[in-house]
């Protein structure tokens, strides 16, 4: 069943005021809620329900108010619903008439609404964000036909990890599980796991790595004794449940077990997150991140309303830059309904794989040959896009992605990128109204 949407009717309550009699209508967060579109975000995220009997959904314009909230503030979903409460521009934002001292949502209703719309149809909170700031003048509509390409490290919400501590890990799952599924193993080596790992972990520390190493095939042959017998014991013995759950562990644990420190291909890194990837970006102070890449783009000109960004997506399998435009710039141009002119990428992205049926010019950081002086004043504010990535990680919830699987982390990417877009917006709507009012002050 398609969700109902809400509508403003414009009449009083007798025991309750509206919220826009008690609230300042010219805050920007108000203003933002006037311009933005929601008939547009009603029709994009409506496609995913079916007009069948059932118990109708809440309203897209709360659940998309709430999503915009979420990354635009930096803010969990439990500091979400306990600021919805509190705060009545919050709820004028969702489409509220009246203000409501209870929760008209539950909390795992927002992940519900995130997994049913998916990557795709998230892209329209991205795509209206840039329509409203057209609509705004923070940006031209000119402003999009040239961008700044650049990749970063969007970090998974897991502990570093050591071969070790996995080993440990694995062995602990596994017990428990079969205890859950009611097989008795020969021996669990709870106590005898756990000292193997403190003293791998303080021969570590004092650099005896000998001895960590010994420490650490102990651990392997621990969790490669637990494997086999459970895999003995596992045929046809436990509920179809349990078995499920038991022989996906299982494979994770093998390859735990198999895997080598310096081998080449797929690795796990986190039994939680198997998905996980070591990327190396070079930093000195991080030499390598685990998560996923994520490919951004903004806007190359420094508008009035700032920079802003038009496209982002997740990268899984960490590929070479260069080989991402072929991907990424169909989806830019689809998403801002314009015509790319001019892309900037690091030397990061040399030997690209842009489709050549395009018209416009890649240029590279460093490019000496057919730049014109006017290109090489553009060149010099490509970086221009890491303060932006840098954003986008403290303050647009980035910098640890706490959604679950690859689906999770394309989610998160492109709701920080939509998060960062309307703060921008937010911050430009009350910008243009210092500025009506001193202007109305001074004349």
């Amino acid at each position: 069943m398609r969700p109902k949407e809400r509508r403003d009717t414009g009449q009083s309550d007798l025991l309750r005021s509206r919220l826009d009699a008690i609230i300042d209508m010219n805050h920007a967060l108000v203003k933002l809620a006037r311009t933005i579109d929601w008939s547009f975000l009603e029709q994009q995220f409506g496609a995913v329900y079916e007009d069948k009997p059932g118990r109708p959904p809440l309203p897209t314009r709360l659940m998309a108010g709430l999503s915009i909230l979420k990354h635009t503030y930096d803010l969990s979903d439990e500091a979400l619903c306990e600021r919805w409460v509190e705060n009545p521009y919050y709820q004028f934002f969702c489409g509220e008439e009246f203000f409501q001292h209870r929760l008209v949502f539950d909390r795992s209703s927002l992940t519900r609404w995130r997994q049913r719309m998916g990557e795709e149809k998230l892209q329209a909170l991205l795509q209206e964000s840039l329509s409203v700031a057209t609509k705004t003048e923070a940006v031209k509509p000119s402003d999009l036909n040239r961008v700044i390409v650049d990749t970063t490290v969007q970090p998974k919400n897991v502990m570093f990890p050591t071969d070790a501590r996995l080993l440990n890990r694995a062995r602990e799952i596994l017990v428990r599980l079969a205890k859950g599924a009611g097989i008795r193993l020969r021996q669990s080596y709870g106590r005898l796991g756990k000292f193997a790992l403190i003293k791998h972990q303080r021969y570590a520390h004092a650099k005896q790595f000998k001895r960590a190493n010994r420490a650490s095939r102990t651990l392997r042959t621990y969790l490669g004794r637990v494997i086999r017998d459970i895999a003995r014991k596992l045929e046809g013995n436990v509920d179809l449940l349990h078995g499920i759950a038991l022989n996906r562990m299982l494979a994770l644990a093998r390859r735990v077990l198999d895997q080598k420190q310096h081998q080449r291909g797929p690795k796990v890194y986190s039994l939680h997150a198997p998905e996980v990837e070591c990327i190396g970006k070079g930093k000195a102070h991080r030499p390598y991140e685990f998560g996923v890449k994520v490919s951004v783009a903004t806007t190359l000109s420094h508008a009035k309303g700032g920079q802003f960004i038009t496209h982002v997506k997740a990268l899984p399998g960490n590929p070479y830059d260069g080989h991402t435009l072929k991907t990424v710039i169909p989806e830019m141009e689809q998403l801002i309904g314009n015509v790319i002119d001019r892309l900037l990428g690091d030397k990061g992205y040399r030997g690209h794989n842009a489709p050549p049926e395009y018209k416009f010019r890649v240029f590279i950081s460093g490019q000496k040959r057919r730049v014109t002086p006017k290109i090489k004043r553009e060149l010099r504010r490509r970086s221009a896009i890491e303060p932006v990535i840098g954003h986008l990680k403290s303050e647009h919830r980035m910098d640890r992605n706490y959604l679950w699987h690859c689906q999770g982390d394309a989610i998160n990417a492109v709701l920080a990128a939509a998060g960062y877009n309307f703060r921008r917006l937010i911050r430009w709507l009350a910008l243009f109204l210092r500025q009506i009012l001193g202007q109305l002050i001074l004349g």
